[in-house]
């Protein structure tokens, strides 16, 4: 089959791609910025490529005619706090509009469980995507899952950061709502399992795990799996906007995201029917096999996504393309040339294992006051890490950086900032042989925003001196 794949550079999206092409399926990836799916494209050259933006509609057909079936995988949940609904109505519709041009006869649509009782504004974004999806002229097949176990799953990491970091939880009352997990495993059996499968057609799914737990439950089990003793004591006066800034601190995730999740996490969501178990045979996963299997991907570095690595874990959505280029002029820059006699190969690999739990090299706790500071103003922080410790691809996230161009061929690393700044900056690290002599040339580029955008950088200047320079000298040493 030929099938569209909405979504290709998400978690779901990169979960999914391997298994498809495994099938013999031919895939169609659609994606707003082509330069981050350049690594799917090297591992896999048979997926043909669609570079379209849905919130920048055209006329014309950008899909192509002739595919069977299609993924719908958007989400504008992390992307804002206020108008995510109407983001969502928007690009669902426009996606509408253009499946309509060719003879796809299924949509699968991977939705959120909801309650019978309430629904959340993010459940209610949801459906209204159900509704809109329903519209098209191909069919199409709803499932519906709650919190998803695995390895770089939005919900794994947050729950991962509060049980690791915290031995005592002082934990709001949501705590006692009650879910059904799913491991990522299983959510993409189910996935695959009903594609082009008629009995599926114009139905929806509720799909999840066997366990039925609170959230309560699920931090104490990951605590027994982790070989960890936590303690948690609820209490009834935080209230939505303190558990938001309680998660945001606390954990890698983002404030939007933070403030949707907090939204959401008093509705109770559970399977209210489990059809799909007679059509799709599916093993189910237990929760802490589930957090089993997780850790063991990344244990072995075999993470294949990252809800961090979606561009809207950062501060904004933006083209790669647009920020390739360093800027010269209206710029301040930290030029740093040193040359080395060790072997290129070890420099670079020190470039390519930056951030994340190896760090910056040099004054890491300064770093993470960095971070910290960011935190405080609503930024991404230094706790999003990085998604492989041994391989960088564009898109990445690195810490409160954006990969923007890695190439070992070329040695060359080029980072995006996306802390909060009053201004934008990149980092660079480039070695160069030139008349027999190797060289390690790290360069820190600001473009400021006004007047704020250049006191920031006299003011932070002096630390940047000495960080910089001590983080290039133990580049070439370790």
């Amino acid at each position: 089959m030929k099938i569209l794949l909405t979504g290709a550079t998400g978690y779901m999206g990169r979960r999914l791609i391997p298994v498809l092409i495994k099938q013999g399926h031919e895939l169609v990836a659609v994606v707003r910025d082509r330069q981050r799916f350049q690594h799917q494209v090297e591992i896999f050259p048979q997926i043909q490529v669609v570079e379209y933006d849905f919130l920048k509609p055209q006329s014309a057909p950008a899909f192509p005619l002739d595919i069977d079936a299609a993924y719908y995988l958007l989400h504008a949940m992390s992307a804002s706090v206020h108008n995510f609904l109407e983001l969502e109505k928007q690009i669902a519709a426009e996606f509408v509009k253009q499946l309509n041009h060719t003879r796809a006869r299924q949509i699968v649509f991977l939705g959120a469980l909801n309650s019978m009782k309430t629904t959340s504004q993010h459940m209610s974004a949801r459906l209204l995507t159900e509704e809109l999806l329903g519209t098209a002229k191909a069919a199409l097949t709803v499932l519906r899952a709650g919190i998803i176990v695995g390895s770089g799953s939005a919900s794994f990491e947050i729950i991962r950061d509060l049980v690791e970091k915290l031995p005592v939880m002082i934990a709001p009352r949501w705590l006692d709502t009650k879910i059904q997990p799913i491991a990522i495993r299983n959510v993409v059996d189910y996935m695959t399992g009903v594609l082009d499968h008629p009995a599926t057609f114009n139905k929806t799914f509720d799909i999840g795990g066997p366990d039925v737990l609170t959230y309560k439950e699920m931090l104490l089990e990951f605590a027994r799996v982790r070989k960890l003793k936590r303690w948690i004591i609820p209490v009834p006066v935080m209230t939505p906007r303190l558990s938001s800034y309680w998660l945001l601190f606390i954990t890698s995730t983002t404030y939007n995201l933070a403030v949707n999740l907090v939204k959401s996490l008093h509705v109770e969501v559970l399977c209210r029917e489990n059809s799909i178990r007679n059509i799709v045979d599916v093993e189910l996963l237990d929760y802490p096999t589930s957090i089993k299997k997780a850790f063991r991907k990344i244990e072995q570095n075999e993470v294949i996504s990252s809800w961090k690595d979606a561009m809207v874990a950062g501060k904004k959505s933006y083209p790669i393309q647009a920020f390739i280029q360093v800027p010269t002029f209206g710029c301040y820059k930290d030029n740093t040339v040193m040359p080395f006699t060790q072997n290129t190969q070890k420099v670079l690999e020190n470039i390519w294992s930056i951030g994340g739990e190896k760090g910056w090299f040099y004054a890491n706790w300064l770093w993470q006051v960095r971070g910290f500071l960011d935190k405080m103003v609503g930024g991404v922080g230094l706790r999003r890490g990085r998604t492989n410790q041994q391989t960088i691809e564009a898109g990445d996230a690195l810490d409160f950086w954006r990969v923007i161009y890695a190439n070992k061929a070329e040695q060359r690393l080029l980072l995006f900032a996306e802390m909060k700044l009053p201004g934008e900056a990149w980092l660079e690290f480039r070695l160069e042989n030139r008349d027999n002599t190797a060289s390690l040339h790290q360069t820190a580029t600001f473009r400021p925003h006004g007047v704020w955008g250049r006191l920031y950088w006299w003011i932070s200047y002096p630390f940047h001196l000495f960080i910089f320079r001590g983080m290039a000298r133990n580049l070439l040493r370790k």
